[in-house]
């Protein structure tokens, strides 16, 4: 079909067709392979590009033989075979002038108007680079159904209906803890997370305060689980800044035990830390005993700024597993870059 496709139609739409299509999956398919270094992709892309620069030489010949439509000839009177092979291209694209007198009306007969090539090309990569756009960028923009990357397998249904603590209705209004679970359980996350074949198992939002505030910080959380990672956003809207923050930590000793980094995320001041998570075992036998609160797995977190004056408060992306790997300090600033945009404006101060 492909094939009978293309030799249909004209040539100053074939060729240029040709060009559009090796150059963008010669592109693509090269940009592939030398960022999951694969040779084989490599020599694809390689075949692609090759074949484009050829019809680009043609049509480069076409082009100057429709200029001098009349083959330059040899020493002894014959075409040279280059020249008539152009020129045989471009009569071909011409259209055949019609056979004088046929059905045509006495008088004076005027030629038709040629079409011109130019104009035949440019629409021709109008329409397909369009189609050569929605194939280079699909995989980012469309989600496709059957990519496990790309869908949510857990609901933040579940936290729509929770009635919000009395700080909830006050100005600046703090984020929910529906809002940060909706901006935290994205189709994506899996893929960020460095895990794409994976699926939510859980996600929940709840709308706390700070402790020991007597409900008057709001602190909002959500959570989102998956096989191997756990993914925990929170807010905090307090008047601790983060360079109050890592102040304390370095007066008390601890920045070495915390693995701390400083850094900027957004255009805000930021902080990566380490800290081991809780963790309770409860018994559900007859006797309803539980063991003593222990050590769980090491936790990675990233703490933003909810603005970039550094007035208080922050946004906290935490990550651990149950093996206790992590992934790398990447992963959450890339988490962070797609989530704290999407993030109701009216949570920043």
């Amino acid at each position: 079909m492909l094939g009978l496709l293309l030799r249909v139609l004209p040539f100053w739409v074939r060729e240029p067709l040709l060009i559009v299509v090796g150059a963008v999956f010669g592109a693509r398919i090269t940009y592939l392979a030398v960022h999951d270094q694969d040779r084989v992709a490599a020599v694809i892309g390689a075949v692609f590009l090759v074949f484009t620069a050829i019809r680009v030489r043609v049509v480069v010949r076409a082009l100057r033989a429709r200029r001098n439509p009349v083959p330059a000839a040899s020493a002894d009177g014959a075409p040279t075979d280059a020249v008539a092979r152009a020129w045989a291209q471009a009569q071909l694209a011409a259209p055949a002038p019609a056979p004088a007198g046929a059905g045509l009306p006495p008088g004076p007969v005027t030629a038709g108007k040629e079409p011109n090539p130019w104009g035949q090309a440019v629409a021709a990569v109008a329409v397909f680079a369009a189609i050569a756009a929605a194939v280079w960028l699909g995989p980012d923009v469309l989600p496709a159904d059957n990519d496990t990357s790309t869908s949510r397998a857990a609901s933040c249904s579940d936290t729509e209906d929770e009635e919000l603590p009395a700080v909830y209705g006050k100005a600046p209004r703090p984020v929910t803890g529906a809002e940060l679970c909706e901006a935290l359980n994205r189709p994506d996350l899996a893929r960020l997370l460095g895990t794409p074949t994976e699926t939510a198992t859980s996600a929940s939002g709840t709308s706390n305060t700070a402790a020991l505030t007597d409900g008057k910080v709001a602190q909002p959380e959500a959570e989102v689980r998956f096989d191997t990672y756990t993914v925990n956003l929170s807010a905090t809207y307090n008047e601790l800044s983060t360079a109050q923050y890592v102040n304390l930590l370095k007066i008390a000793g601890t920045e070495g035990e915390k693995d701390l980094r400083t850094l900027t995320v957004l255009g805000r001041p930021a902080l990566l830390s380490s800290d081991p998570t809780m963790k309770i075992e409860i018994s559900l036998g007859d006797e309803g005993s539980s063991g003593p609160v222990q050590q769980g797995p090491l936790a990675r977190t990233l703490s933003v700024a909810l603005d970039s004056k550094d007035r208080g408060g922050s946004y906290d992306i935490t990550v651990w597993s149950e093996s206790g790997a992590l992934p790398d300090d990447g992963v959450l600033l890339g988490i962070a870059e797609k989530i704290l945009p999407t993030i109701p404006l009216r949570s920043v101060r």
